[in-house]
């Protein structure tokens, strides 16, 4: 294995070359870096690492040895071996508690991506690295030249935990050099990132997705820069369908076009994955069309909770209950809310605007989900209007008869719904896009599951 020599970082890539950070003592930018990664990896405060860093380095103490004194002040030993090294370990021996580490690994994906960190806007490298033994993801917050499918040794990277798991932190103290043998692991079929919409998971990034744009619509928000327009909508492909932002709106992200999207990261919206596109974001147009899907995965509905949130997924299962809150309702003008006794949440008094809703408890045997019908879902429920439901409910002098007559039709009767799962700590909804009542055999249904089972 070739150890990395501390030699100045260069600052483009040529094939076969070595490259390395600085080793200078930090500016305030680079000090808060090590600070962060240091107080992560001991579970301390930040700013108190960062205190302890500055009182050293102003006595020309060396960066690497002001880090080490403070890691053994707050109990982080040495971080490796007698000569105060970062210990040399595989990926699946990572652990957040374990402090800094060298690993010599194969770059599956690099994404770039632009954040504020400390008030200032920096860019970010960042994506998975592996080796035999596992994956793992990793933030670099400089531009070590590497790139997807290269072998590298990477030196003093610091371990913090993110999203339960641990993640690298590839910083200015770090090292990176070109290992001699390509590094073998089982995940060489993930090198560049390439994915079908289904296998995308929150956090994923440097992805490349071949899609078609089925929705998209311009819309301006308030970012971090101010007002800022960005598009939105639906992208598609064999697999799946997913929503999508462009943070920085290209006149070929249209309705119909077939796209690659190579750098997209991907974070969690609603309970479900979104491709996000950058500035970073590299886009060709296709000129043969994607082929997209017309149906949705359809999965019980345990896997489908235990899944903590899909989008466009169909549902199997009986109605058990229609709950509180359904049929004729009324919604702040303002902010959509259910309004209770003339009352919104979030802006008070208000006066309701009249909508339609179901609220249905679905079972399958192996969960529930409560399957949202908007207003058009639930009129063709109901058989009549709203203007019909109203007129039923001043008959009756209670609205509840229009909730109670949708009951009366639903309960007990099994019903595929498709549509978009969120899943929180208040349970698992549906937004229901569609909504009918099934026309299957149970007797071929049980058949054919007997015939799964025994297969």
């Amino acid at each position: 294995m070739i150890r990395p020599r501390p030699v100045a970082r260069l600052a483009t890539r040529s094939p076969g070359n070595t490259f390395y950070p600085t080793g200078a003592n930090p500016d305030s930018m680079e000090l808060d870096q090590h600070a962060e990664e240091l107080a992560s990896a001991l579970g301390v405060d930040k700013e108190e690492v960062k205190s302890d860093l500055q009182n050293l380095l102003q006595y020309s103490v060396p960066l690497d040895e002001a880090k080490q004194s403070v890691r053994r002040k707050h109990g982080g030993g040495s971080s490796g071996g007698s000569d105060g090294a970062p210990a040399t370990k595989r990926i699946a021996d990572i652990d957040p508690d374990g402090g800094n580490v060298s690993v010599t690994v194969r770059v599956l994906t690099v994404g770039t991506r632009s954040i504020v960190y400390q008030g200032d806007e920096q860019t970010i490298r960042e994506g998975e690295l592996a080796d035999e033994s596992g994956v793992i993801s990793y933030t670099a917050w400089q531009d070590f030249g590497f790139e997807p499918g290269d072998s590298v040794v990477i030196g003093n990277a610091g371990v913090r935990e993110w999203d339960g798991k641990p993640e690298l932190n590839i910083g200015a103290s770090s090292t990176v050099g070109v290992e001699s043998e390509t590094v073998e692991t089982p995940y060489d079929d993930r090198i560049g990132g390439e994915a079908d919409l289904i296998d995308l998971q929150a956090g994923d990034r440097g992805r490349t997705v071949e899609v078609r744009v089925l929705e998209v619509d311009s819309r301006t928000i308030d970012g971090r820069n101010g007002e800022t327009t960005i598009l939105s909508g639906v992208v598609a492909d064999e697999t799946g369908r997913l929503p999508f932002t462009d943070w920085a709106p290209r006149p070929d992200v249209e309705e119909g076009a077939s796209l690659r999207l190579s750098d997209v990261y991907v974070r969690e919206f609603r309970g479900v994955p979104q491709v996000n596109l950058s500035e970073f974001t590299t886009l060709d147009v296709l000129d043969d069309p994607v082929s997209v899907t017309d149906s949705a995965p359809r999965l019980k509905i345990g896997e489908a909770v235990d899944a903590g949130g899909m989008f466009d997924v169909e549902l199997l299962g009986n109605v058990l209950e229609v709950r509180d809150g359904s049929g004729l309702i009324e919604r702040c003008p303002k902010c959509s809310r259910v309004v209770q006794s003339g009352q919104c949440r979030q802006h008070g008094e208000v006066d309701g605007e009249d909508d339609m809703r179901v609220k249905a408890i679905l079972d399958d045997g192996t969960g529930t989900v409560t399957a949202i019908l908007d207003r058009d879902l639930t009129e063709e429920v109901y058989g009549g209007t709203m203007a019909d439901a109203m007129e039923a409910a001043r008959e009756a002098m209670d609205k509840e008869v229009v909730a109670d007559d949708i009951a009366d039709k639903l309960v007990g009767r099994e019903y595929r719904v498709r549509g978009n799962l969120s899943v929180d700590e208040y349970g698992a909804n549906l937004e229901a896009d569609e909504f009918e009542e099934t026309d299957d055999d149970p007797a071929e249904r049980a058949a054919a599951l007997l015939t799964e089972v025994r297969a």
